[in-house]
């Protein structure tokens, strides 16, 4: 089952889309916010699953999908919490400045809180102020969980995941350093990310859904040109599972968090950083991944962050070539 949020007020308005992401229906008489329907899930899926049963089958009306009409299918979520599930990347950051990986990176995992209170739509611009601020794309995975208590196992809070999507998650690199020197964390270098047009129950993913992962090629182009073609299920250090356990230690987490991947990165066939996708290797999931290893391997970086006019297009495809969850299609505009 695929949901989607409308465009409408604050939360959007919720629908039921096709397989193939090419229609949709009206859920409003079911729940009229993705967000209602997580706090009610028990009741409220099975209705949309029939709802969804009968858009493909002709048995109610679909309308045709244009992903602009699109909010995020959560436009505003209870948290947002991202990890950085992929150690490989992580020891590239420090790598690239000399620094060595404590051995608890490989046990421990780490994450952040960002900010929820306005995710943007699939197709929304990125609004930039300042090209000097080192405006940066990460394609990640997330999962959006049901009520979760505190002190769940991996294994079972697997069992509450309820949703899975692709998200990018918008940095601003220059001005990351200065607020982790203040020993506080992210902030102002964190502005608001971009969500996939849809999100898809575990159960449709087949496959590609197991051991608390995604699997499959995470397509990242930038300009239209192929950028990073990661797999999601490969070097995956922490899965989702063990994600949502370390969030829930000390706390009970609200149906609809949304637990972020952390970007999506892949170690080369030699074990190496990782190469260009036109080099022969799998890309990059975020510029400052090409930076790190440009950094380590030449001495400088020398790819620039994102500028006005820049367009990132990030998605997944099926065994058919159709994209899962729609693209992420976003320009960055001056504001």
């Amino acid at each position: 089952m695929k949901l989607a949020s409308l465009k409408n007020g604050r939360d959007g308005r919720l629908v039921v889309v096709t397989d193939d992401l090419s229609h949709y229906a009206e859920a409003g008489e079911i729940a009229p916010t993705l967000q209602a329907a997580l706090d009610d899930w028990a009741a409220v899926e099975p209705k949309l699953r029939a709802l969804a049963g009968d858009l493909a089958s002709g048995s109610a009306a679909g309308k045709p999908l244009d992903p602009a009409m699109l909010a995020a299918p959560l436009p505003r979520a209870y948290q947002w919490a991202d990890g950085s599930a992929y150690v490989n990347h992580v020891e590239l950051v420090r790598r690239a400045r000399g620094a060595e990986l404590p051995a608890s990176f490989w046990h421990d995992p780490l994450v952040y809180q960002g900010g929820s209170d306005r995710f943007l739509g699939p197709c929304d611009a990125i609004p930039l102020a300042d090209e000097a601020w080192g405006c940066d794309m990460e394609a990640e995975v997330v999962v959006v969980t049901g009520d979760v208590p505190q002190g769940v196992t991996p294994e079972d809070a697997r069992c509450l995941i309820r949703l899975v999507g692709l998200v990018n998650d918008v940095s601003l690199r220059n001005l990351i350093p200065g607020e982790l020197a203040k020993g506080f964390g992210f902030y102002q270098s964190k502005p608001a990310s971009a969500l996939s047009p849809v999100f898809v129950t575990p159960d449709t993913l087949g496959e590609r859904w197991r051991d608390g992962k995604l699997h499959g090629t995470l397509h990242v182009d930038l300009n239209g040109q192929p950028f990073g073609r990661a797999d999601a299920g490969i070097d995956m250090t922490f899965d989702f599972g063990t994600l949502i356990a370390h969030l829930a230690k000390t706390r009970s987490l609200a149906a609809g968090t949304i637990v972020g991947s952390g970007t999506v990165s892949n170690r080369d066939a030699d074990g190496g950083p990782g190469r260009p996708v036109a080099d022969g290797g799998l890309g990059y999931s975020c510029i400052a991944e090409v930076r790190m290893v440009e950094t380590i391997r030449d001495g400088a970086p020398a790819t620039p962050f994102l500028n006005y006019g820049d367009r990132v297009r990030i998605w997944m495809e099926d065994d058919k070539g159709h994209a899962i969850f729609g693209a992420i299609d976003q320009s960055v505009e001056a504001i």
